[in-house]
């Protein structure tokens, strides 16, 4: 194989980042395999039945039920030294930084983080809090990549057909020492925003920390998450594990729902893969309009209450 995919599940099925991480494998090399690891794995391997891969390994045990750094750093680095892939790649998620690291480390292979894009030079990484892009390329044989949300998009993901084989991998608890909580993050809380498909954003428009609660309500009325922008987390309206931005995450949901968000590049750079953005401010010159699919002049003050109303009572 030319490239292999280490696969991540989100509540029992595929995570959005795996599913990007495989259209940017497809990019990168014509022979791609993937790995799915725990006790959903044979779940994983049958989402991706349908894809144009050489197949996917399933790695099984009992000290796999769960997550745990040193189960997945014993688990790929086996399958690394008995397939030898020349890219290894996976989502940019709070697990591949955890363990990822420890694998390049112990295989001597250079990991290359959080990839925006590809170049003829090589990959791309934003550097200076996303105001500049930076192409870097390695000479090794071998390197991991991780890929930033929405690098990729999971709908360009080329269509096939691929078998499943099972990985014996060989563990003990000696290796295994580590535990997790359940579900992985990185954050107290139970916000996984990077997976969420709808998100209802806060910006400055919202005017004060008394108004926050409705966004709550219009996300609760419409089965979303909460974000914001970094000027709402600055002021301690809202916790800063909902930041999104260049100094917070970078999401695609289907649809963005932004609230008063004025649109300034450093929060730009973390919601522009939305598949949707339909955005509300009262600035009818607000930069977050050259992005919205719908755009809706006015104050969100008063259009989002009566929206909630719309909801609750249909």
């Amino acid at each position: 194989m030319d490239v292999l995919v280490i696969l991540e599940e989100s509540q029992g099925s595929l995570h959005r980042l795996s599913r990007e991480a495989i259209a940017g494998a497809q990019k990168l090399g014509s022979s791609v395999a993937a790995l799915a690891i725990g006790e959903n794995a044979d779940t994983l391997a049958s989402e991706l039945s349908s894809y144009d891969l050489e197949e996917v390994f399933t790695a099984k045990h009992e000290l796999l039920s769960s997550y745990s750094a040193d189960g997945y750093f014993e688990t790929v680095i086996q399958l690394i030294r008995a397939e030898s892939p020349a890219l290894v790649v996976a989502g940019h998620t709070y697990q591949t930084r955890d363990f990822m690291p420890r694998v390049s480390a112990k295989l001597d292979i250079p990991f290359i983080p959080d990839i925006v894009s590809l170049s003829d030079e090589g990959f791309v990484k934003q550097v200076l809090n996303a105001k500049l892009n930076a192409s870097l390329s390695s000479a090794s044989d071998q390197i991991i990549l991780s890929f930033q949300s929405a690098a990729f998009n999971d709908e360009e993901i080329r269509g096939g057909s691929c078998s499943a084989r099972a990985f014996d991998v060989e563990l003990d608890s000696s290796q295994v020492r580590s535990v997790s909580e359940e579900p992985f993050q990185e954050a107290t809380g139970d916000v996984d925003l990077e997976s969420a498909e709808v998100l209802v954003s806060v910006g400055r428009g919202i005017e004060k920390e008394e108004n926050v609660p409705i966004a709550f309500e219009l996300a609760k009325a419409i089965g979303a998450e909460v974000c914001a922008s970094r000027p709402v987390v600055d002021s301690g309206w809202i916790d800063s594990f909902r930041q999104v931005g260049s100094s917070g995450h970078n999401v695609a949901p289907k649809l963005y729902f932004s609230l008063g968000v004025s649109g300034a590049i450093q929060h730009v750079v973390g919601m522009k893969g939305s598949k949707n953005i339909l955005a509300i401010n009262k600035d009818a010159d607000a930069p977050i309009f050259e992005l919205a699919d719908y755009a809706v002049v006015g104050n969100v003050l008063e259009i989002i209450p009566k929206l909630i109303e719309a909801l609750n009572n249909k």
